[in-house]
């Protein structure tokens, strides 16, 4: 729950259009570009068809988390808790695919994973869209990014987070406010001023972090980053 109690966010009823979107990655095997779609998913939709895929995600994060980085949470072990807070808002996952373009397109997670382990297809995905704040700010809305720890560096996160611009609006916000970008994750504070977000805050000590050096535990100063969708 937030600082505002329980935040309500609009009730889906449909998942947006997949898209497709080229990659800068270059697949070793076949010297052919790697191309990503973008699935907007929920967890009913998740349990339902998609075996193994809540078990990858929350294996995924929780590892993520325990590293003590990048997220404030200490432990995002129970499966309830995770689902809780991962499927709190809209969810986007990235598979890995071999046709070109950067549109919309008809095809299911199913027909992309294409049988392949979520391992080895799931290049990252943005958790839980929803809104910051509650009823008259409730357009400015929030996100969180992960790309896989084996998927870094070949410009999938870029990826995401331009899908992210592409969803958002659809989803119908009119903003966005990242409330804690940690100034140790310099690929994601580069992210977001290269994709021209506004640094409208800065809070210091925000963050607890675990020393990447492994040597205990330092406090870390946070960027808060805005950008409006409605801005050409």
């Amino acid at each position: 729950m937030s600082a505002y109690g329980v935040i309500n966010r609009p009730q889906r009823t449909s998942y947006l259009p997949t898209t497709l979107w080229d990659s800068p990655r270059v697949e070793p095997d076949l010297g052919t570009p790697s191309f990503v779609t973008i699935h907007h998913i929920d967890r009913a939709a998740v349990e339902r068809v998609q075996t193994g895929l809540f078990n990858y995600l929350h294996s995924t994060f929780e590892n993520e988390v325990d590293k003590g980085l990048t997220y404030p949470q200490e432990d995002i072990s129970d499966p309830a808790a995770f689902g809780a807070y991962f499927f709190g808002g809209d969810v986007l996952i990235g598979i890995a695919g071999k046709v070109r373009g950067v549109r919309e397109i008809e095809q299911s997670l199913d027909v992309a994973r294409n049988g392949r382990p979520w391992e080895s297809v799931s290049q990252g995905f943005t958790t839980s869209v929803k809104p910051n704040y509650p009823g008259r700010s409730s357009h400015i809305c929030n996100a969180g990014f992960m790309v896989p720890p084996s998927q870094r560096g070949s410009g999938y996160g870029r990826i995401l987070a331009k899908s992210y611009l592409y969803y958002a609006p659809a989803l119908g916000y009119k903003a966005s406010v990242f409330n804690l970008v940690y100034n140790n994750n310099v690929a994601s504070v580069k992210l977001w001023e290269a994709l021209n977000f506004t640094k409208a805050g800065l809070i210091p000590k925000a963050g607890r972090l675990k020393r990447m050096d492994g040597e205990g535990e330092e406090y870390v100063d946070a960027i808060v980053f805005y950008k409006s969708f409605e801005e050409t």
